[in-house]
């Protein structure tokens, strides 16, 4: 079992969205794709007189940001993409996480962030214990591809916005299987201008000294924690690379 997951920049850009699901769709196996669709979000935000707000690289989502992003994320992202698929012959099913009750998600705590409790509104929170392992086993077992999106629900009638890549993590744990996060970049980088720059193997000490340094910030952070967070809990494996590079045994591979 394969679990990927594609960013917002990418499932921005038409044409990379394209070419990522030609090169998924030929990828043999049982799989899940995960993805955001931040960027989109974004734009639909402004175009509407919201400005998004993000603290330590996620979305504060307050209740009109909320039916923003789950029209972007359930709506128009999730179908495109699962049309995209299908073209290239690969059946795929798109969900949230209150379809099928696929994903149960916590609704997070206030956190405290350099001093500041911070609430995130509704935002939710999730581990392998929220994903419906049964629900995605057999809708692979059926010869379907299921295609999650970043919105879930808290059993009682609420939706949710939850980060992707913790998504796709915790599918990741919950399956024990693959996990590849896929962007516009080519791994973690060095250097942000430099595509050459990519760090091969990171381990949690190196993480800590590029942290402290300013070379991994932002929405990176999450990224990488969300990497050894499912190496830790049972992911069979964890590499970042570049989604224009799917096939190619590339971009940077994370160790414990």
């Amino acid at each position: 079992m394969k679990v990927f997951k594609i960013g917002g920049n990418v499932v921005d850009c038409p044409e990379a969205l394209e070419s990522f699901c030609r090169e998924f769709a030929a990828i043999e196996g049982p799989k899940v794709l995960v993805h955001g669709g931040g960027v989109v979000a974004n734009q639909i935000q402004k175009a509407l007189g919201q400005e998004p707000v993000k603290i330590a690289g996620r979305r504060v989502t307050d209740g009109e940001t909320l039916k923003v992003v789950t029209m972007v994320y359930a709506g128009w992202c999730n179908k495109n993409i699962t049309a995209l698929l299908q073209r290239e012959g690969c059946n795929a099913i798109g969900l949230s996480g209150c379809d099928a009750n696929a994903i149960c998600a916590s609704r997070r705590a206030p956190l405290l962030i350099d001093g500041q409790e911070i609430d995130f509104g509704a935002v939710g929170d999730v581990d392998a214990a929220s994903v419906n392992t049964d629900l995605f086993e057999s809708l692979c077992s059926a010869g379907l591809t299921p295609v999650v999106c970043a919105i879930n629900h808290d059993g009682k009638g609420n939706l949710l916005n939850t980060n992707a890549d913790t998504i796709a993590s915790s599918i990741a744990v919950a399956l024990k299987a693959e996990l590849v996060y896929c962007f516009e970049k080519n791994g973690v980088l060095m250097d942000r201008d430099d595509e050459d720059s990519v760090i091969r193997r990171m381990d949690p000490a190196l993480f800590g000294e590029l942290q402290k340094k300013g070379i991994i910030a932002d929405g990176m952070i999450p990224k990488v924690q969300n990497a050894f967070k499912a190496l830790r809990e049972g992911a069979s494996s964890v590499v970042i690379r570049n989604s224009a590079n799917l096939a190619k045994d590339g971009g940077t591979r994370f160790v414990l």
